[in-house]
């Protein structure tokens, strides 16, 4: 492995504690403590107590008591803040980068181009989008009355992240919130809390109020059910998978709260006759493997129309098995391992049983030089059956299934044909055969000829069982803010004509 003291050392670091509360470090008072392991190697890099019920009081007490001076900064102000905010994470961007590589197991060129850059930009984005919280301009709509819309911030926001992109997720969650003038208490998922304890950080150190941004590192079914079903709370904003986002609605939906859900997906990648086959080829290898696979809108359903076919699943073959795994510190690393041993054996269940009623072309093992981490190799699984577990479930992991069809009407029937409908991709060279493909396949964000790239100026978010509310974009402040109707009477008259239909004569 790669010297380890190019790692990021979590222990010495967070030394205080895995919560942060009211601007500052804490640690958590449940009893019980938990352990962050990196994935790549099994070891322990971070013991910490978790947080229980007592902790996450103290954090909505904390941000109840800081809402009421944040949402009354001007937007201006808010602005400023986040401003400063983005200026902090870019110079702290590598320590950033090293973190997430440690928790995640994520290759640390992935970390670097991707998730710390996108969460720069991110932050920049509402720095400016904090300015923009319009309403409908005034008008009279009624002969008798001027009427105006306002956007208020909502209160103490309860959100809950995930353990594939936690620094992205963190982000994701407390940035339209802030911006729109809330406050909000994150649980990040127990094996990945070290890069929201120091979005936190950079926040306390930009200048933004403490209280405004807090931290509760706790299990689910303490901290996090505490979170959601808290009377102080009043919105709740969870990524996850479909199964848990139904139990979040119901205790959500208990106390009346706001709820925003940004759940599982199985996104198609649709390929007609007329695409480009190397650029789809490498799209699809590249857009299933990114994160190890760990990605709600990775391309794991490639659906090729047949003259096609059995090229793609060659190309893709042998591209797949190109690609290096390793220590996600290493230079040459292209692949890092899973979260877990827990979820590197989910996966390996899946291409196992898909054994007995489909072909697995290329990968579908654990690599023996690297069996200490959670490593799988990049497996494609052909002709597998539409109805099959292997195309219809969520695995989460380095696996592409690689189908046919001949008509477009059934290429674009089978991209459909699961719960989910968070993300998809159509390749042809064809606009209207594209353009169709955009119309017809019902999920949240459509690519043409690419799959994966995300913009902060552009909403996140899905149909079906993927869920519904938006991340990202200025679409997001529909989530995080109260539409207020302001109606003046313009008449100055005491006694108005319609009073005549309550009571007394014409």
């Amino acid at each position: 492995m790669h010297n380890p003291g190019h790692r990021f050392q979590a222990q010495d670091r967070f030394a205080d504690g895995a919560q942060y509360i009211a601007g500052r470090p804490a640690k958590g008072t449940s009893g019980r403590t938990h352990a962050v392991v990196d994935p790549a190697t099994g070891d322990e890099v971070y013991t910490y107590e978790l947080a229980g019920t007592a902790d996450v009081d103290a954090a909505v007490a904390a941000a109840r008591a800081a809402f009421p001076g944040w949402a009354g900064a001007t937007p201006g102000e808010r602005s400023d803040a986040l401003h400063r905010f983005a200026t902090v994470l870019a110079d702290r961007a590598e320590e950033f980068a090293r973190a997430e590589s440690l928790q995640c197991g994520k290759p640390l060129k992935l970390t670097r181009e991707f998730d710390v850059p996108g969460t720069i930009d991110n932050t920049a984005f509402f720095a400016g989008a904090a300015r923009h919280l319009q309403g409908q301009s005034a008008g009279e709509y009624s002969s008798d009355h001027t009427s105006y819309v306002r956007r208020e911030p909502i209160g103490v926001v309860g959100s809950i992240a995930p353990w594939n992109y936690p620094l992205q997720m963190a982000a994701w969650k407390i940035l339209p919130a802030v911006a729109a003038g809330n406050t909000i208490v994150l649980k990040p998922a127990e094996l990945t809390p070290l890069t929201s304890l120091l979005f936190a950080e950079a926040a306390t150190a930009a200048g933004i109020p403490d209280g405004v941004i807090n931290i509760v590192t706790g299990a689910g079914r303490d901290a996090g059910e505490h979170l959601v079903g808290h009377p102080d709370v009043a919105m709740t904003s969870f990524t996850g998978s479909t199964a848990v986002g139904k139990r979040v609605a119901e205790i959500a939906t208990a106390t009346v709260k706001r709820l925003h859900l940004e759940l599982g997906g199985k996104a198609p990648f649709v390929v007609f006759d007329d695409a480009d086959l190397e650029a789809a080829v490498h799209g699809a290898v590249a857009g299933s493997l990114i994160n190890s696979g760990q990605d709600c809108t990775a391309a794991t359903r490639a659906y090729v129309q047949r003259p096609l076919y059995e090229e793609f699943v060659r190309q893709a073959a042998d591209l797949m098995a190109g690609v290096r795994l390793g220590d996600p510190f290493a230079p040459g690393t292209d692949l890092g391992p899973l979260i877990s041993h827990a979820q590197r054996d989910r996966v390996a269940g899946f291409v196992d049983r898909a054994r007995g009623y489909a072909r697995v072309v290329t990968g579908g093992e654990i690599p023996r030089e690297l069996k200490a981490g959670a490593y799988y190799r990049p497996t494609l699984v052909a002709d597998a059956p539409q109805d099959s577990e292997i195309v219809q479930s969520e695995i989460f992991g380095p696996v592409l299934v690689v189908l046919p069809f001949d008509s477009d009407d059934e290429g674009i029937r089978l991209a459909n044909d699961t719960p989910y409908g968070l993300a998809a991709s159509a390749w042809s060279r064809d606009v209207y055969r594209a353009g169709r493909a955009t119309r017809e396949i019902k999920a949240g964000c459509v690519w043409v000829n690419d799959h994966i790239p995300i913009i902060s100026e552009m909403p996140h978010g899905g149909y079906k069982a993927s869920g519904f509310g938006k991340d990202m974009s200025a679409y997001s402040f529909e989530e995080y803010t109260q539409i207020k109707h302001v109606m003046f009477d313009n008449t100055a008259v005491a006694r108005k004509d319609w009073h005549r239909t309550i009571f007394g004569d014409r």
